[in-house]
């Protein structure tokens, strides 16, 4: 068991927002979890506690309400593929079978017809999940959506390996490992559909578009893995998050990882937030709208996160804020000193940002009807 951390007020300049019909869609979202039987009974009686839907409502709180079911439906699913067969599982501990079992599911997200894993419920769910993409979605939406899927499944069989060896990544590795396997690129291509758009080329392939990407997710996966660290420590098997990485290989307690997680997500969502105000002007009313719901995304992240009972864990309370801090621990300009992402740096003008969203994104378009 891990040790008992308190975890402070993390900062977000973000203001929430929620879909007027979350209510609704998280029980459409348990239904559909009942329905094509996502994980074993145990699991997925645990999962549709987790207010799955809720937080989909809160990445899309103005999208296409039957969408937004969409999205919560497939989080709910990416939890019975990484909780089902990658943590609880000994298909997790042997990457080798987990590559070919998430090579035949790729396959069914590419050609549902394809007689593969026919009375898998995580496949038949697959399948009902790329038939309602592909009705709401554009066929390179939904492509977008199956390559993204492909890197999900690459970095978990890299986490595999590591699981399988009991052996932790150094903090260059473990980055570029979570800008995938925390699953946040394959939301993206939703975040368009639910709107009715479809970018460009030239401004979702942008470098600038990019990083703002690569950024959330940073955000998103550090928030997750300081939020669920108490979940985590607690995991009778082998577990892996930052907080992990900073103690081993920095020699760090775990108070004084925390602080530098912190730190450190800090610092990028002052450069997010500073990438925002330099490349906002500039972009199409599509940009804008794709901008504006990747923000979303990073404070429903940070919503669900202090308020799900999947990291408050009822039965073993987690020591979490209910709250959010409006000042960062570090606001510096200095890139940090990971080398896979220190390219985000050089994108972003010097001295061009406050940490106050509004100065970014105007807050109408950041704040839906409740």
């Amino acid at each position: 068991m891990g040790p008992e951390l308190t975890v402070p007020p993390i900062f977000s300049p973000i203001p929430p927002a929620i879909h007027p019909r979350h209510a609704a869609i998280d029980a459409r979202t348990a239904a559909w979890a009942e329905a094509f039987s996502i994980g074993n009974p145990e699991l997925r009686a645990r999962l549709v506690r987790h207010d799955i839907g809720t937080f989909s409502a809160m990445i899309l709180p103005e999208g296409r309400e039957e969408v937004v079911s969409i999205l919560a439906d497939f989080v709910l699913w990416l939890f019975g593929v990484d909780d089902g067969y990658c943590e609880e599982s000994d298909l997790g501990h042997r990457p080798g079978d987990l590559a070919a079992v998430l090579h035949r599911l790729l396959r069914v997200a590419q050609n549902p017809d394809t007689p593969l894993l026919e009375s898998d419920p995580i496949a038949t769910g697959l399948r009902d999940l790329r038939a309602r993409i592909s009705r709401h979605g554009t066929h390179g939406q939904a492509a977008r959506w199956i390559d993204a899927l492909r890197e999900y499944f690459f970095s978990v069989i890299w986490e595999a390996n590591h699981r399988q060896s009991g052996t932790v990544p150094d903090l260059n590795d473990y980055t570029l490992m979570r800008l995938y396997d925390g699953a946040t690129t394959v939301v993206l291509p939703l975040l368009e559909i639910a709107h009715g758009y479809e970018l460009q080329p030239h401004e979702r392939d942008h470098p600038a578009t990019r990083a703002a990407a690569e950024m959330a997710s940073f955000i998103i996966t550090w928030d997750n893995d300081i939020l669920s660290h108490h979940k985590e420590s607690r995991s009778p098997g082998y577990w892996l998050n930052v907080l992990r990485v900073l103690e081993h290989h920095h020699q760090l307690d775990p108070d004084e990882a925390l602080a530098v997680a912190v730190a450190q997500r800090d610092r990028v969502m002052c450069l997010y937030l500073r990438l925002l105000r330099d490349l906002t002007p500039r972009a199409s009313p599509q940009l804008h709208r794709y901008l504006a719901s990747i923000t979303h995304f990073i404070r429903g992240a940070q919503d669900w996160g202090i308020s799900s009972h999947r990291y408050t864990t009822p039965d073993d309370p987690a020591d979490l804020p209910t709250t959010f801090s409006d000042v960062p621990t570090d606001s510096s300009e200095e890139p940090l000193d990971i080398p896979v992402i220190t390219w985000w740096w050089d994108l972003v003008p010097e001295g061009t940002g406050a940490t106050n969203i509004e100065a970014v994104v105007p807050t109408a378009e950041l704040v839906a009807p409740a």
